[in-house]
Parts: C-alpha cells; sequence; structure tokens
C-alpha cells in the first residue's frame, strides 16, 4: 500500500466511525411521534383528554419495553383549532423534531392543511376529522381515519330523522369542508324516507349573532333542525331558536352538544337537544383503560387517539423500522382478521415479535380501513339534554 492510498484509508475510516455511529443512534434512538390536538379554539374542550390518554398509553409501551427495545417520545402541539396555527405546529413536527407519524388532529379544515405536509414528507396522519374530502386528497396511503366520514354520519342522521317522525327538516351549518356534503346527504336520505330537506344556510361561525340565519330557517316552517355548528355557535343558535318559541327537534354533533355547552346556555334552553357521535367500543378492554385514565365517560376523540398510538407501534412493531413508509405500509396488517384478537398494543407487541399476526380492535372498535384510509364501519350513540344532563337514547 502507497503513503496515498493509506493515508486515504485512514482519512476516509476516520470519518467512516462518526457515521456508523449516528445510524447506529438513529436505529436504537427513541420513536418519535406527534400529537396535534385542538388545546385552545372551539376543539380546546378535547385536547387535553386527547394528549393525557396518548402520554398514558406511551408510558405503558415504554414500561413494557418500549417497541423493539426502542422507546417513544411524545411531542405535542397545540394546532388551535386553525388551519395555519396547525400547518405551522405541523412543520415544527416534521422538519425539527423528525416525527415518523402525527396523531389526532380533530377538525377538518386542520387536517386538510396539514395532510399535503405529511404525504409530501412520508410522515403517518392520523386523524379524528371527519369530511369526506379529506381521504379524496391524492394522500399516497398516508391517512388514517378513525373517524367515520361525512358520508356514513350524515347517513345515520337522515335516517334518524325519518325515522323518528321528522317530515321536514331544515340545516344551519357553520362553514366547515363537510357542511354542503352534509346537507346534501341528509337530503338523498330523507327522500328515500318519506322525508325531505326543506333548506339549509352556512354561515361563518365567528358571528356572534345568527337572527338571521334562524328567521330563515323557521320561515319554512321545519319540524326539526339540524345544527351542524361548534359548541360557541351552538350556544348563540339556541338561545335565539328559544326565544323565537321553536318546538320541534334539534340534532346536533356530539362535540358540539358538551358539558360545557349545558354550562353556557342552561337546562331550559338546551331542553330536547339530541346529539349524536360515533360511540366507543363500550365493552372493550382498551375502553375501561381510556375511562380509567380520564377518570370519567371518555369522548369518542380520545378512544381514538388511544387507538392512534397503538395502531402506530404494533405497525412499527410489525415492520420492524420506525419511519413514516414503515407505518403506511404496515398499519392495515396489524388488523389481520385472521390474527389473534388483541386490544392491547403491549400485548400486540408481544405477540408480534413471537412472529404471530395480530387482529387489534381498540377503544373506538374494529380498526379495519378501506384502501383510501377510512374506517369501514361504526357504532353512533344518541344523547338528549334533559333537565340539564345528557341522557342516553339508544346505540345503533
Amino acid at each position: 500500500m502507497t503513503f496515498r492510498t493509506s493515508r486515504r484509508a485512514a482519512l476516509l475510516g476516520g470519518l467512516a466511525a462518526p457515521f456508523v455511529s449516528r445510524l447506529a443512534v438513529a436505529q436504537s434512538g427513541p420513536i418519535r411521534l406527534g400529537t396535534l390536538t385542538p388545546q385552545t379554539g372551539a376543539g380546546g374542550p378535547y385536547g387535553p383528554a386527547m394528549v393525557k390518554v396518548a402520554h398514558a398509553l406511551v408510558a405503558e409501551i415504554n414500561a413494557a419495553g418500549g417497541v423493539a427495545g426502542r422507546r417513544i417520545e411524545l411531542v405535542n402541539e397545540d394546532d388551535e383549532t386553525n388551519p395555519d396555527a396547525g400547518v405551522r405546529a405541523a412543520r415544527k413536527l416534521i422538519d425539527v423534531d423528525k416525527v415518523s407519524a402525527i396523531i389526532g388532529t380533530w377538525a377538518s379544515a386542520v387536517t386538510t392543511a396539514v395532510a399535503p405536509l405529511a404525504w409530501e414528507n412520508k410522515v403517518m396522519l392520523f386523524t379524528v376529522s371527519g369530511a369526506d374530502s379529506i381521504t379524496r386528497l391524492p394522500h399516497q396511503g398516508y391517512i388514517i381515519r378513525t373517524q367515520p366520514n361525512t358520508y356514513l354520519q350524515s347517513t345515520t342522521v337522515g335516517k334518524y330523522l325519518a325515522s323518528n317522525g321528522a317530515k321536514t327538516v331544515f340545516a344551519l351549518s357553520a362553514q366547515t369542508p363537510f357542511a354542503a356534503d352534509s346537507y346534501n346527504r341528509i337530503a338523498e336520505v330523507l327522500a328515500q324516507n318519506g322525508a325531505k330537506a326543506v333548506g339549509d344556510v352556512i354561515y361563518d361561525a365567528s358571528k356572534t349573532s345568527f337572527r338571521s340565519e334562524v328567521d330563515q330557517a323557521l320561515k319554512t316552517k321545519p319540524d326539526a333542525l339540524f345544527l351542524n355548528s361548534y359548541t360557541p355557535d351552538l350556544a348563540v343558535i339556541l338561545r335565539e331558536l328559544f326565544r323565537a318559541g321553536y318546538e320541534g327537534k334539534k340534532l346536533t354533533y356530539g362535540y358540539a352538544a358538551n358539558a360545557k355547552l349545558l354550562e353556557t346556555v342552561g337546562a331550559d334552553v338546551a331542553e330536547g337537544l339530541i346529539s349524536f357521535a360515533p360511540s366507543p367500543d363500550l365493552g372493550s378492554p382498551a375502553y375501561a383503560k381510556v375511562k380509567a385514565i380520564l377518570g370519567a365517560d371518555p369522548d369518542p376523540y380520545s378512544c381514538q387517539v388511544h387507538d392512534h398510538i397503538s395502531l402506530v407501534a404494533l405497525a412499527i412493531g410489525k415492520a420492524g423500522a420506525a419511519t413514516g413508509l414503515a407505518i403506511h405500509d404496515n398499519v392495515r396488517g396489524v388488523g389481520d382478521a385472521a390474527g389473534t384478537k388483541v386490544t392491547s398494543a403491549v400485548d400486540g407487541l408481544k405477540l408480534l415479535a413471537a412472529g404471530q399476526e395480530v387482529n387489534f380492535e381498540g377503544a373506538s372498535g374494529p380498526c379495519k380501513f378501506t384502501s383510501a384510509g377510512d374506517i369501514e364501519g361504526c357504532r353512533f350513540r344518541f344523547d338528549v339534554a334533559d333537565k340539564g344532563k345528557y341522557r342516553l337514547l339508544g346505540l345503533i
């Protein structure tokens, strides 16, 4: 070997050692995941519980040895229920924190804004948003949605209203990506069941009064109103309906008809308000775990975030790698109908490590997804405001 060759080899060796060391650290260091949830804004009542459940489950997985010996590290960001804030937070999670998955986006507008960043950077996005438009995006498989889509939810609303005596229905909807899709599908279902939609108004939720919108609705003399609203604007609308003496049916989403709404408007104004929401699997051990973490009946979004964390951990365990691409390629495989049913990520990771297949069913129910990333099916619960409290009407 010449002096020049030996010197070159020595230099390359000196460079290679740090490179190998960094590679080893990258393969054995913590697995970084990000939560992007609404800690403030219209979704603020739900974000803190979602993050609490995520941290509790990550702690459980880490205490059991992590995923293939690697700990999960959770980075939390507030999307403020605002698309611009959501994009800024997502950029930080992707560019600075180097997460392989973003978990828990709530508002459809936020998810729509963030989604391109996810698929362009090969980061998996797990969402509880419902707008049909989300999974119609060219996301290349980088979106998994545990929330039933608008089509499925609106079908359920239309059938419920028609089967409970509504003949004429008017919709008052906040301006969201799913407002028009919701009304159109409800109108179709009502028509199929001998009822009809008599009109809709899409309003700016930031307004402080909706008197003109309410007047427009009541001119059609509807026997039911579908209130596609968030909690703050729903409170205003309910007060105006109460002052107008409206006595017909009022139906809204469960995320809007929460405890804060009852505190804000009072029992008389909220009386008779029917709400519906995707129902968690109330008999599942995973649901019981989420309930123990929160100390109260969990909302569907906290249950879904439990399942997001579980799905990510199991997909990584199945793949043997923690990249967004590895999660993308393996997330559907952990709901294998031929595998052993598990409701715990820890139990599932043990089976995967032993070379077995798993069929994960979580706090929100079975986690089976279409090719577009939509959940295949879901139960719904209906509640009614009764003397200042919500009372379960039934499950569908």
